[in-house]
């Protein structure tokens, strides 16, 4: 039986994915690309009875706040991160080993050895696994980070405009030279998944091996030049949530521990009041229907679930306290892990008694109406409105859309206000599914808008009607 410990951890809400790998015989294990509730990882290895003795990163996140400073000081590991950080624009500033391609970084009978795979960050660092009771000299894993994804690359513009082009040109170089020597049974391990914002057009296979991205993936097309490469890159990246140069600063920091989880303290429905009304923000993270039906004036409306961490950090501000609204204990808790997974630690409470105790308090109610796609259908065919905000992505809007509709994409809404269309009968927010919707919906209200609508099941309900739409 092989001794080799490999475990994938994902984070649905992200699309992200953390690894641990290391030795039976030993007792120990590296962990890669932690997430910043550590938990699961100390819960992991307390089970097998392993120590955690090394933490890896493949390079300074934008999408989350990584758990590596955290899980280090907690187990008293080694923290090991790239070297290649050095002038670069986010340098670590945490103490560290510095990892060199050619160094090696041995647990029992596995070896890793770092590659430095630069162009979706300067710093990037892919990780080649050895299973030295097979090989000492062919690599089993390759854990390729935000380098190499499931059908796609990492996008080489978060570092802004004026680095793009030449970040690109990097990747180029990365692919080309890091992966011409592994063989195509090399095991591909990514950071991320289908989702995730840190590349366009991934596969939601978690793994692929190195012949199958050769055969396969559009960027490792050897017709393809440097050029039609860098546009390639260049063109399909998705968009940029701002949220992501504020990562890469908590990261390079080192985002601290949290020692528990924040928001479990009730807070009595006056002094919720009180707060909120100072403009604390205020999530509520009900169900569509329940946050329709009634919220708290002014709140943010983003249902619990795999979605939770990537739209809080999109439209809530990080610079304000946190308030919640959950349905019972166990929501907050989910939420609580959810918000701060993008940095959202300042988490003050939750109301007490859910909205249950808003309403019984006598306090006034914010509504947000739905309407179903067979009546705004007909009320569009009428010429009675309201127009349509649709607030998909690019490539769901070219798939198909109503007609009248008006496009932004729902976590770019703060900045395009003077776009969303309104008249007399309001706006009617529409998404894929009806999920998105609310979020938007609820950001428009607080920028002052009235007589919003969302639409149950989204374009999905649309085009199950049978109901007209256009293409892009």
């Amino acid at each position: 039986m092989t001794r080799v410990l490999f475990e994938r951890i994902e984070d649905p809400g992200l699309s992200q994915y953390s690894y641990v790998v290391g030795c039976s015989k030993v007792g120990r294990v590296a962990v890669v690309d932690p997430r910043r509730d550590i938990d699961v990882y100390l819960d992991y290895a307390s089970r097998r009875d392993l120590a955690i003795t090394h933490v890896l990163e493949t390079h300074i996140h934008a999408d989350f706040a990584s758990g590596a400073r955290a899980l280090a000081e907690r187990t008293g590991a080694q923290t090991a991160l790239s070297s290649y950080d050095a002038g670069e624009r986010y340098e670590i500033s945490f103490p560290h080993r510095e990892l060199t391609e050619g160094d090696r970084i041995e647990i029992g009978s596995v070896r890793m050895e770092p590659l430095h795979t630069p162009g979706h960050t300067p710093e990037h660092l892919s990780f080649l696994v050895y299973d030295e009771t097979e090989s000492k000299d062919v690599p089993r894993v390759l854990l390729s980070g935000d380098f190499l994804f499931v059908g796609s690359l990492g996008r080489p513009d978060l570092l802004g405009e004026d680095a793009k082009r030449e970040l690109a040109h990097r990747l180029f170089g990365s692919v080309q030279e890091k992966l011409a020597g592994l063989s195509d049974e090399v095991e591909v391990h990514p950071g991320h998944g289908a989702g995730s914002m840190c590349g366009a057009g991934m596969s939601a296979r978690p793994s692929s091996t190195i012949g199958a991205e050769r055969a396969g993936n559009p960027y490792l097309d050897p017709e393809l030049s440097e050029e039609g490469f860098v546009d390639r890159i260049l063109g399909s990246a998705p968009p940029f949530p701002p949220y992501y140069r504020r990562m890469k600063e908590l990261n390079a920091a080192g985002a601290p521990p949290v020692a528990r989880l924040p928001g479990g303290s009730g807070i009595p429905a006056p002094e919720f009041r009180a707060r909120a009304e100072e403009g604390w923000s205020v999530i509520d993270v009900r169900d569509t229907g329940a946050f329709g039906a009634g919220h708290v004036p002014n709140s943010f409306g983003i249902g619990l679930g795999r979605n939770l961490s990537t739209w809080a950090a999109w439209v809530v501000p990080y610079d304000t306290p946190i308030l919640l609204v959950a349905p019972d204990p166990a929501a907050v808790e989910s939420a609580a892990r959810a918000l701060v997974r993008v940095g959202l630690d300042d988490i003050r409470g939750h109301l007490a008694g859910g909205i249950t105790a808003w309403r019984e308090a006598g306090f006034p109610l914010s509504v947000l109406p739905q309407i179903t796609v067979e009546e705004l259908h007909d009320r569009i065919e009428r010429g009675q409105g309201p127009p349509v905000l649709d607030v998909r992505g690019d490539g769901e809007w070219a798939a198909g859309h109503v007609e009248s509709a008006t496009h932004i994409m729902g976590g770019t809404l703060m900045d395009r206000l003077d776009e969303v269309p309104v008249d007399g009968t309001g706006v009617a927010v529409i998404c894929g599914s009806g999920y998105r919707s609310n979020v938007a919906a609820s950001v428009l209200e607080r920028a002052g808008f009235e007589r919003l609508f969302t639409v149950p099941g989204g374009m999905g309900a649309w085009k199950a009607a049978r109901l007209p739409f256009t293409t892009d």
